[in-house]
């Protein structure tokens, strides 16, 4: 049997670079393709100790872009795709939501158009459970889709092409609508690592309102694990929400960060809320522990100790990230 190989696209992001690192010692004789743009939130630097596998390459590109796409598919022939790659902070969907629709939407539908063209085994879609909206209750995978933003609208749109993949062309899809994730490589700009790197300095750690929205915490190794399952064991067609039990407001996981880190709550600062900040997301994951046997392993407490530690060792990585000096060194950059 030929060993497969997977196009990730968004690789060079949190939760992709994971993944990939994920594959690539799980599953060794896999050929890993990290197709990525290399926007302000991508950084090869997060697959630095892959780089050199002789069975991953690098190829820079445009989702949305049909020359790019066509070009990876043609060159490499992919079995899988994971699909991560998307425009994925709220604030910024507001400002610019043009861009969220380009990439989330047609860029989507593009790679379903090659996928479907090349016959692709299966494409798993990596969703959010923001595309349920605000809830009281936990949202089951067949829960209404009420998008309150210009990202989780943009998502929810994709989501409803993957469907339209399968009906019309019967190609091998999956969703995957996951709570909030945690852990290494984060970009700066969320939540547990804005805390933990302005608490580093000595920085206000800023909280929208009040501080009292809930979300729902994975460590992105969990969230690797349930895409392992889904990507190998999961039937056509099937949408999973993978979630956990470990849900904060706001506030207090920030004074819980701070506590496991022995810093004073009085760098917590309240800012203006956000524009149509949605409450709480919340879902239900019993389908994907009863059919695939997945469940969380990672302790929250541990997790974000770890988190903490793996930030404190850096900085520099940060730094560059924060300064812009990153974007400055792949300026350019073709592919490797």
């Amino acid at each position: 049997m030929q060993p497969k190989i997977v196009l990730v696209t968004g690789g060079a992001g949190f939760i992709g670079s994971n993944f990939i690192r994920y594959l690539l010692h799980n599953y060794p004789d896999y050929k890993v393709i990290n197709f990525d743009k290399l926007t302000y939130a991508g950084n090869l630097d997060n697959l630095t100790l892959v780089a050199e596998t002789p069975n991953y390459a690098f190829v820079r590109g445009d989702i949305a872009s049909q020359k790019d796409v066509k070009n990876v598919f043609e060159e490499f022939n992919p079995d899988y795709v994971v699909h991560f790659a998307a425009e994925s902070h709220v604030d910024r969907s507001f400002n610019n939501p043009d861009l969220f629709l380009a990439t989330n939407v047609l860029g989507t539908q593009m790679l379903l158009n090659y996928s479907h063209e090349t016959e692709v085994e299966k494409f798993v879609y990596i969703s959010t459970d923001e595309v349920y909206g605000s809830v009281q209750d936990k949202c089951g995978e067949y829960s209404k889709l009420a998008p309150n933003n210009p990202y989780a609208a943009s998502k929810a749109a994709a989501d409803l092409l993957i469907r339209v993949a399968y009906q019309t062309y019967r190609l091998n899809v999956n969703t995957i609508r996951s709570c909030n994730n945690y852990g290494p490589y984060q970009f700066p700009e969320k939540l547990i690592p804005v805390i933990i790197c302005n608490a580093l300095k000595g920085k206000e750690i800023p909280i929208f309102g009040e501080g009292n929205n809930i979300r729902t915490w994975m460590h992105v190794d969990d969230h690797c694990r349930a895409i392992d399952l889904v990507l190998h064991n999961a039937p056509e067609n099937q949408i999973y929400n993978v979630s956990t039990d470990d849900e904060w407001q706001n506030i207090e996981l920030a004074k819980f960060i701070l506590d496991t880190m022995d810093v004073s709550h009085e760098l917590i600062t309240y800012v203006p809320d956000r524009i149509s900040h949605d409450y709480r997301y919340a879902m239900n994951s019993d389908k994907i522990r009863k059919q695939l046997g997945w469940q969380p392993a990672i302790d929250f407490k541990l997790g974000i100790e770890q988190t903490i530690g793996w930030y404190k060792n850096h900085q520099d990585w940060v730094e560059a990230i924060v300064s812009g000096e990153y974007m400055e060194k792949t300026e350019g950059r073709e592919e490797e």
